[in-house]
């Protein structure tokens, strides 16, 4: 009897210790294979968004094209083989809208009418920069030996406080329509190349003729009868947009999605 309650506690005890080998064992294989497994990799990081090469070229010539519109401005110029006269600003003031128009019919609305107010930061600190200048003591080789052409500089470049008045209401209230006249007319068949011409016109006739009455009040009215020159630049400005604009808009749209494809970027 003794012998085989001994041969039964030596079976129970092999059979007990078999297990705990077999559970150790166990435990020290996944903890091997957790040891030895290569980690995960990290998840591959988002790449950063990139601007189409086409919508940051235009945004540059915006910015250069609201500074160099004032500074054309100080000079009338005849449209040949009319008699009408504008002042030259009005070309570079064109492109605002040409390049506006632009961004809107490629990128969106939205985005062309933040732009427009952007530029009102080369334009203030062009504003600022121009007044700190003026405020500067001149050289006195220039009083000494160039006193004509300080006089000029001073003269063309202080202006009175309706212009500076005028300039930005006229700049953000007209290129502000154009953008929305252009985006209303958008429709079936508004993006053949006949479609973007004549949108690009009537939103840019529109506008301009806007700008002119905005400007012109602004800055002369009550200083002298403001109709001749008011009637002037409203027909001139109507006139280069229906002539010069529609090519102009064309070209852009063109040249814009030509620079997105070379940079691997689609603008639509």
């Amino acid at each position: 009897m003794r012998a085989q309650l001994q041969a039964a506690m030596r079976h129970y005890g092999d059979i007990a210790a078999g297990g705990a080998f077999l559970l150790a064992a166990r435990w020290l294989g996944r903890t091997t294979m957790s040891d030895t497994e290569p980690a995960s990799p990290a998840p591959a990081p988002h790449p950063a968004p990139t601007m189409p090469l086409g919508l940051f070229v235009f945004t540059l010539l915006y910015g250069g094209m609201t500074v160099l519109a004032g500074v054309l401005a100080f000079k009338q110029v005849q449209l040949w083989p009319t008699d009408l006269a504008v002042e030259s600003g009005i070309f570079a003031f064109l492109l605002l809208v040409v390049i506006s128009s632009t961004i809107s019919q490629l990128y969106g609305r939205a985005l062309a009418q933040r732009i427009v107010w952007w530029g009102f930061l080369p334009l203030g600190l062009s504003a600022l920069l121009m007044q700190l200048v003026l405020a500067l003591p001149a050289s006195s080789e220039m009083i000494a030996f160039r006193p004509d052409d300080l006089a000029a500089f001073e003269q063309v470049h202080r202006s009175t406080w309706r212009v500076w008045l005028a300039g930005p209401a006229a700049y953000i209230t007209s290129l502000l329509l154009n953008i929305w006249i252009f985006d209303r007319l958008r429709g079936a068949g508004q993006d053949s190349t006949i479609g973007l011409m004549l949108r690009g016109a009537v939103a840019s006739a529109l506008s301009q003729a806007l700008d002119s009455v905005i400007f012109v009040t602004l800055a002369f009215y009550g200083e002298f009868d403001i109709t001749d020159l008011l009637i002037g630049q409203v027909l001139a400005k109507v006139v280069l947009s229906l002539v010069l604009v529609p090519f102009l808009i064309t070209f852009g749209v063109r040249a814009a999605r030509s620079l997105d494809r070379r940079s691997g970027d689609s603008a639509l």
